[in-house]
Protein backbone atom coordinates (compact mmCIF):
# COMPACT_ATOMS: atom_id res chain seq x y z
CA UNK A 1 0.00 0.00 0.00
CA UNK A 2 2.91 2.39 0.67
CA UNK A 3 4.32 1.86 -2.81
CA UNK A 4 0.90 2.26 -4.36
CA UNK A 5 0.38 5.53 -2.50
CA UNK A 6 3.77 6.75 -3.68
CA UNK A 7 2.99 5.77 -7.28
CA UNK A 8 -0.35 7.58 -7.12
CA UNK A 9 1.27 10.72 -5.70
CA UNK A 10 3.93 10.68 -8.42
CA UNK A 11 1.24 10.25 -11.08
CA UNK A 12 -0.89 13.03 -9.60
CA UNK A 13 2.00 15.52 -9.72
CA UNK A 14 2.23 15.81 -13.53
CA UNK A 15 -1.54 15.41 -13.85
CA UNK A 16 -2.16 18.49 -11.72
CA UNK A 17 0.64 20.49 -13.30
CA UNK A 18 -0.46 19.61 -16.82
CA UNK A 19 -4.06 20.56 -16.04
CA UNK A 20 -2.92 24.01 -14.90
CA UNK A 21 -0.42 24.51 -17.70
CA UNK A 22 -2.81 23.44 -20.44
CA UNK A 23 -5.59 25.64 -19.07
CA UNK A 24 -3.35 28.71 -18.80
CA UNK A 25 -1.11 28.26 -21.83
CA UNK A 26 -1.37 31.43 -23.95
CA UNK A 27 -1.93 31.56 -27.68
CA UNK A 28 -0.21 34.13 -29.87
CA UNK A 29 -2.99 36.07 -31.62
CA UNK A 30 -2.16 39.79 -31.46
CA UNK A 31 -1.20 41.72 -34.56
CA UNK A 32 2.28 43.25 -34.85
CA UNK A 33 2.98 46.92 -34.23
CA UNK A 34 3.56 49.29 -37.12
CA UNK A 35 7.13 49.18 -38.38
CA UNK A 36 7.70 45.59 -37.32
CA UNK A 37 9.88 43.45 -39.54
CA UNK A 38 10.59 39.80 -38.79
CA UNK A 39 13.83 38.23 -39.95
CA UNK A 40 13.26 34.50 -40.37
CA UNK A 41 16.67 32.94 -39.70
CA UNK A 42 17.42 29.37 -40.76
CA UNK A 43 20.71 27.59 -40.02
CA UNK A 44 21.11 24.77 -42.53
CA UNK A 45 23.63 21.95 -42.83
CA UNK A 46 22.86 19.22 -45.36
CA UNK A 47 19.15 20.06 -45.47
CA UNK A 48 18.43 19.53 -49.17
CA UNK A 49 15.45 17.31 -48.31
CA UNK A 50 13.89 19.99 -46.11
CA UNK A 51 14.94 23.45 -47.15
CA UNK A 52 12.61 23.90 -50.14
CA UNK A 53 9.41 23.34 -48.18
CA UNK A 54 10.76 25.37 -45.27
CA UNK A 55 11.39 28.36 -47.57
CA UNK A 56 8.00 28.02 -49.23
CA UNK A 57 6.29 28.30 -45.86
CA UNK A 58 8.48 31.13 -44.54
CA UNK A 59 8.06 33.22 -47.69
CA UNK A 60 4.28 32.73 -47.50
CA UNK A 61 4.21 34.60 -44.17
CA UNK A 62 1.38 37.13 -44.00
CA UNK A 63 0.48 40.07 -41.79
CA UNK A 64 4.02 41.38 -41.27
CA UNK A 65 7.04 42.27 -43.37
CA UNK A 66 9.58 39.45 -43.46
CA UNK A 67 13.00 38.67 -44.79
CA UNK A 68 14.34 35.12 -44.89
CA UNK A 69 18.02 34.39 -44.35
CA UNK A 70 19.57 30.94 -44.71
CA UNK A 71 23.05 30.26 -43.34
CA UNK A 72 24.56 27.36 -45.23
CA UNK A 73 26.86 25.75 -42.69
CA UNK A 74 29.25 23.69 -44.80
CA UNK A 75 26.62 21.58 -46.55
CA UNK A 76 27.88 18.78 -48.77
CA UNK A 77 24.54 18.31 -50.50
CA UNK A 78 22.41 20.58 -52.71
CA UNK A 79 21.21 22.86 -49.88
CA UNK A 80 22.98 26.04 -51.08
CA UNK A 81 21.99 25.43 -54.70
CA UNK A 82 18.33 25.16 -53.78
CA UNK A 83 18.42 28.34 -51.71
CA UNK A 84 20.39 30.26 -54.33
CA UNK A 85 17.94 29.37 -57.08
CA UNK A 86 14.98 30.52 -55.01
CA UNK A 87 16.72 33.72 -53.93
CA UNK A 88 16.94 34.77 -57.59
CA UNK A 89 13.14 34.72 -57.73
CA UNK A 90 12.43 36.46 -54.40
CA UNK A 91 14.43 39.44 -53.14
CA UNK A 92 13.31 38.77 -49.57
CA UNK A 93 15.48 35.63 -49.46
CA UNK A 94 19.23 35.70 -48.94
CA UNK A 95 21.78 32.89 -48.87
CA UNK A 96 24.72 33.31 -46.51
CA UNK A 97 27.68 31.01 -46.08
CA UNK A 98 29.06 30.34 -42.62
CA UNK A 99 32.76 30.94 -42.09
CA UNK A 100 34.83 28.06 -40.67
CA UNK A 101 33.66 27.09 -37.21
CA UNK A 102 35.86 28.93 -34.69
CA UNK A 103 37.32 27.02 -31.70
CA UNK A 104 34.98 26.92 -28.73
CA UNK A 105 31.74 27.28 -30.72
CA UNK A 106 29.08 24.71 -31.48
CA UNK A 107 27.82 24.65 -35.05
CA UNK A 108 24.19 25.74 -34.78
CA UNK A 109 24.96 28.42 -32.18
CA UNK A 110 27.66 29.87 -34.43
CA UNK A 111 25.37 29.85 -37.47
CA UNK A 112 22.58 31.57 -35.50
CA UNK A 113 24.98 34.24 -34.25
CA UNK A 114 26.12 35.03 -37.78
CA UNK A 115 22.51 35.07 -39.02
CA UNK A 116 21.56 37.60 -36.35
CA UNK A 117 24.44 39.85 -37.40
CA UNK A 118 23.20 39.88 -40.98
CA UNK A 119 19.51 40.34 -40.15
CA UNK A 120 17.72 43.67 -40.61
CA UNK A 121 14.50 42.95 -38.71
CA UNK A 122 13.15 44.33 -35.46
CA UNK A 123 12.50 40.72 -34.41
CA UNK A 124 14.54 37.61 -35.08
CA UNK A 125 12.65 34.37 -35.69
CA UNK A 126 15.01 31.40 -35.47
CA UNK A 127 13.63 28.19 -36.98
CA UNK A 128 15.09 24.86 -38.02
CA UNK A 129 15.07 23.74 -41.64
CA UNK A 130 12.51 21.02 -40.85
CA UNK A 131 9.98 23.58 -39.56
CA UNK A 132 7.02 24.71 -41.67
CA UNK A 133 5.65 28.04 -40.47
CA UNK A 134 1.93 28.76 -40.64
CA UNK A 135 1.20 31.88 -42.73
CA UNK A 136 0.32 33.97 -39.68
CA UNK A 137 2.99 32.66 -37.32
CA UNK A 138 5.58 35.43 -37.66
CA UNK A 139 2.96 38.15 -37.30
CA UNK A 140 1.27 36.48 -34.32
CA UNK A 141 4.52 35.87 -32.44
CA UNK A 142 5.77 39.42 -33.01
CA UNK A 143 2.38 40.80 -32.03
CA UNK A 144 2.30 38.71 -28.85
CA UNK A 145 5.76 39.95 -27.91
CA UNK A 146 4.82 43.59 -28.40
CA UNK A 147 1.39 43.38 -26.76
CA UNK A 148 2.71 41.75 -23.60
CA UNK A 149 6.16 43.28 -23.36
CA UNK A 150 7.88 39.93 -23.87
CA UNK A 151 11.42 39.65 -25.22
CA UNK A 152 11.24 36.02 -26.38
CA UNK A 153 8.24 34.06 -27.61
CA UNK A 154 8.58 30.35 -28.33
CA UNK A 155 6.45 27.26 -28.74
CA UNK A 156 6.69 23.60 -29.61
CA UNK A 157 5.50 23.15 -33.21
CA UNK A 158 3.04 20.40 -34.00
CA UNK A 159 5.28 17.35 -34.12
CA UNK A 160 4.79 15.18 -37.19
CA UNK A 161 5.54 11.51 -36.49
CA UNK A 162 5.29 8.70 -39.01
CA UNK A 163 7.21 5.83 -37.43
CA UNK A 164 7.05 4.00 -34.12
CA UNK A 165 10.59 5.16 -33.39
CA UNK A 166 9.45 8.77 -33.53
CA UNK A 167 6.40 7.96 -31.42
CA UNK A 168 8.65 6.47 -28.75
CA UNK A 169 10.82 9.57 -28.43
CA UNK A 170 9.39 12.87 -29.66
CA UNK A 171 6.28 13.07 -27.38
CA UNK A 172 8.58 13.39 -24.36
CA UNK A 173 9.14 17.06 -25.28
CA UNK A 174 5.60 18.21 -24.52
CA UNK A 175 5.23 15.73 -21.65
CA UNK A 176 8.16 17.31 -19.81
CA UNK A 177 7.19 20.90 -20.56
CA UNK A 178 3.52 20.60 -19.68
CA UNK A 179 3.73 17.94 -16.98
CA UNK A 180 6.87 18.88 -15.08
CA UNK A 181 7.67 22.57 -15.61
CA UNK A 182 5.93 24.83 -13.07
CA UNK A 183 4.19 27.53 -15.02
CA UNK A 184 4.85 25.82 -18.35
CA UNK A 185 7.28 28.57 -19.35
CA UNK A 186 4.72 31.37 -19.06
CA UNK A 187 6.04 34.90 -18.61
CA UNK A 188 4.68 35.08 -15.05
CA UNK A 189 7.35 32.59 -13.97
CA UNK A 190 10.22 35.05 -14.15
CA UNK A 191 12.95 32.91 -12.57
CA UNK A 192 15.65 31.82 -15.07
CA UNK A 193 15.44 28.25 -13.74
CA UNK A 194 11.82 28.07 -14.92
CA UNK A 195 12.59 29.36 -18.39
CA UNK A 196 11.93 27.11 -21.35
CA UNK A 197 12.23 27.36 -25.11
CA UNK A 198 12.02 25.11 -28.13
CA UNK A 199 14.95 25.69 -30.46
CA UNK A 200 12.76 24.84 -33.45
CA UNK A 201 10.73 28.05 -33.08
CA UNK A 202 12.04 31.11 -31.23
CA UNK A 203 11.21 34.76 -31.82
CA UNK A 204 13.27 37.33 -29.92
CA UNK A 205 13.15 41.11 -29.91
CA UNK A 206 16.37 42.37 -31.42
CA UNK A 207 17.31 44.92 -28.75
CA UNK A 208 16.93 42.40 -25.92
CA UNK A 209 18.86 39.78 -27.90
CA UNK A 210 21.80 42.10 -28.45
CA UNK A 211 21.72 43.37 -24.86
CA UNK A 212 22.39 39.88 -23.46
CA UNK A 213 25.10 39.03 -25.98
CA UNK A 214 22.95 36.90 -28.28
CA UNK A 215 24.17 33.43 -29.13
CA UNK A 216 27.75 34.45 -28.46
CA UNK A 217 27.00 34.45 -24.74
CA UNK A 218 26.68 30.64 -24.76
CA UNK A 219 28.87 29.68 -27.68
CA UNK A 220 29.93 26.33 -26.18
CA UNK A 221 26.37 25.09 -25.65
CA UNK A 222 24.19 22.78 -27.71
CA UNK A 223 20.73 23.55 -26.27
CA UNK A 224 20.53 27.05 -27.75
CA UNK A 225 16.89 27.84 -27.01
CA UNK A 226 17.07 27.05 -23.32
CA UNK A 227 20.22 29.10 -22.75
CA UNK A 228 18.91 32.10 -24.65
CA UNK A 229 15.70 32.11 -22.59
CA UNK A 230 17.62 31.78 -19.32
CA UNK A 231 20.03 34.57 -20.23
CA UNK A 232 17.17 36.90 -21.09
CA UNK A 233 15.38 36.19 -17.83
CA UNK A 234 18.57 36.62 -15.83
CA UNK A 235 18.88 40.10 -17.34
CA UNK A 236 15.32 41.00 -16.34
CA UNK A 237 13.54 40.31 -19.63
CA UNK A 238 10.36 38.28 -19.93
CA UNK A 239 10.11 35.10 -21.99
CA UNK A 240 7.06 32.97 -22.74
CA UNK A 241 6.11 29.59 -24.16
CA UNK A 242 2.88 29.77 -26.16
CA UNK A 243 0.84 27.08 -27.87
CA UNK A 244 3.07 26.24 -30.81
CA UNK A 245 0.83 23.79 -32.66
CA UNK A 246 -1.14 26.50 -34.54
CA UNK A 247 2.09 28.31 -35.46
CA UNK A 248 4.19 25.65 -37.16
CA UNK A 249 4.76 21.98 -37.73
CA UNK A 250 7.97 19.98 -37.71
CA UNK A 251 9.13 16.47 -38.39
CA UNK A 252 12.22 16.33 -36.24
CA UNK A 253 13.57 12.91 -37.09
CA UNK A 254 13.04 10.15 -39.61
CA UNK A 255 13.13 7.21 -37.20
CA UNK A 256 14.36 5.82 -33.89
CA UNK A 257 18.09 5.87 -34.55
CA UNK A 258 18.11 9.49 -35.67
CA UNK A 259 15.85 10.53 -32.79
CA UNK A 260 18.03 8.72 -30.25
CA UNK A 261 21.14 10.55 -31.48
CA UNK A 262 19.42 13.92 -31.49
CA UNK A 263 18.03 13.64 -27.98
CA UNK A 264 21.26 12.25 -26.52
CA UNK A 265 23.06 15.27 -27.98
CA UNK A 266 20.98 17.75 -25.97
CA UNK A 267 20.37 15.68 -22.84
CA UNK A 268 23.59 16.61 -21.05
CA UNK A 269 22.48 20.24 -20.82
CA UNK A 270 19.07 19.29 -19.47
CA UNK A 271 18.11 16.41 -17.19
CA UNK A 272 21.25 14.28 -17.53
CA UNK A 273 23.26 15.58 -14.59
CA UNK A 274 24.64 13.48 -11.69
CA UNK A 275 22.41 15.27 -9.18
CA UNK A 276 19.31 15.81 -11.26
CA UNK A 277 18.89 12.55 -13.14
CA UNK A 278 18.29 10.29 -10.09
CA UNK A 279 15.50 12.67 -9.06
CA UNK A 280 14.02 12.66 -12.56
CA UNK A 281 14.22 8.87 -12.62
CA UNK A 282 12.20 8.69 -9.41
CA UNK A 283 9.60 11.13 -10.73
CA UNK A 284 9.18 9.55 -14.15
CA UNK A 285 9.60 5.88 -13.33
CA UNK A 286 7.63 6.21 -10.10
CA UNK A 287 4.67 7.96 -11.71
CA UNK A 288 4.50 6.26 -15.09
CA UNK A 289 6.15 2.83 -14.78
CA UNK A 290 5.84 1.72 -11.16
CA UNK A 291 2.02 1.50 -11.26
CA UNK A 292 2.29 -1.28 -13.85
CA UNK A 293 4.32 -3.35 -11.39
CA UNK A 294 1.77 -2.86 -8.63
CA UNK A 295 -1.34 -4.06 -10.47
CA UNK A 296 -3.98 -5.19 -9.67
CA UNK A 297 -3.82 -2.78 -6.74
CA UNK A 298 -6.63 -0.24 -6.79
CA UNK A 299 -4.38 2.77 -6.20
CA UNK A 300 -2.02 1.58 -8.93
CA UNK A 301 -4.97 1.37 -11.31
CA UNK A 302 -5.99 4.93 -10.45
CA UNK A 303 -2.41 6.07 -11.00
CA UNK A 304 -2.37 4.49 -14.47
CA UNK A 305 -5.67 6.11 -15.38
CA UNK A 306 -4.23 9.47 -14.33
CA UNK A 307 -1.07 9.00 -16.40
CA UNK A 308 -3.04 8.15 -19.53
CA UNK A 309 -5.47 11.05 -19.06
CA UNK A 310 -2.49 13.36 -18.62
CA UNK A 311 -0.70 12.00 -21.65
CA UNK A 312 -3.83 12.15 -23.81
CA UNK A 313 -4.55 15.75 -22.85
CA UNK A 314 -0.99 16.83 -23.66
CA UNK A 315 -0.97 14.88 -26.92
CA UNK A 316 -4.25 16.33 -28.14
CA UNK A 317 -3.32 19.92 -27.21
CA UNK A 318 -0.06 19.55 -29.12
CA UNK A 319 -1.99 18.04 -32.08
CA UNK A 320 0.30 15.02 -31.99
CA UNK A 321 -0.93 11.68 -33.38
CA UNK A 322 -3.22 9.75 -31.03
CA UNK A 323 -1.60 6.42 -31.92
CA UNK A 324 1.39 7.44 -29.80
CA UNK A 325 -0.67 7.46 -26.57
CA UNK A 326 -0.68 3.65 -26.01
CA UNK A 327 3.12 3.75 -26.33
CA UNK A 328 3.35 6.00 -23.27
CA UNK A 329 5.13 3.64 -20.81
CA UNK A 330 7.70 2.75 -23.45
CA UNK A 331 8.15 6.44 -24.25
CA UNK A 332 9.00 7.18 -20.62
CA UNK A 333 11.36 4.20 -20.47
CA UNK A 334 13.14 5.32 -23.65
CA UNK A 335 13.38 8.89 -22.36
CA UNK A 336 15.12 7.68 -19.22
CA UNK A 337 17.41 5.43 -21.24
CA UNK A 338 18.42 8.43 -23.38
CA UNK A 339 19.20 10.52 -20.32
CA UNK A 340 21.25 7.82 -18.61
CA UNK A 341 23.11 7.12 -21.85
CA UNK A 342 24.02 10.80 -22.15
CA UNK A 343 25.21 10.92 -18.53
CA UNK A 344 27.35 7.80 -18.87
CA UNK A 345 28.84 9.03 -22.16
CA UNK A 346 29.74 12.31 -20.51
CA UNK A 347 31.33 10.55 -17.53
CA UNK A 348 33.43 8.51 -19.93
CA UNK A 349 34.53 11.65 -21.77
CA UNK A 350 32.78 10.70 -24.98
CA UNK A 351 31.72 13.79 -26.97
CA UNK A 352 28.26 14.45 -28.31
CA UNK A 353 28.14 14.34 -32.08
CA UNK A 354 25.80 15.72 -34.73
CA UNK A 355 26.09 16.03 -38.51
CA UNK A 356 29.75 15.18 -38.61
CA UNK A 357 30.83 17.33 -35.68
CA UNK A 358 31.81 16.22 -32.18
CA UNK A 359 31.42 18.40 -29.10
CA UNK A 360 32.77 17.88 -25.62
CA UNK A 361 30.31 18.95 -22.90
CA UNK A 362 31.10 22.44 -21.67
CA UNK A 363 32.08 22.83 -18.03
CA UNK A 364 29.03 23.30 -15.90
CA UNK A 365 26.69 21.98 -18.56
Amino acid sequence: MILETLALALAALPAGMAAANLALQPRAKAGPAAGTMVSVLIPARDEAANIGACLDAALASAGVDVEVLVMDDGSLDATPDIVSARAKADSRLRLLRAPPLPPGWTGKVHACARLAEAARGTHLLFIDADVRLAPGAAAAMAGHAAARGIALVTGVPRQVMRTVGEGLTVPAINLMMMGYLPGGGRAATRHPGMAAACGQLILVERGAYEAVGGHGAFRTKLHDGLHLARNLRAAGHRTEVVDGAPLAECRMYGGFREAWGGFVKNAREGMATPVGLPVWTLLLAGGHLLPWLLLPGSLAAVALILTYITRAAITWRGQEPSWTIPLHPATVLVALAIQWTALVRSALGRPAGWKGRAYQPADGA
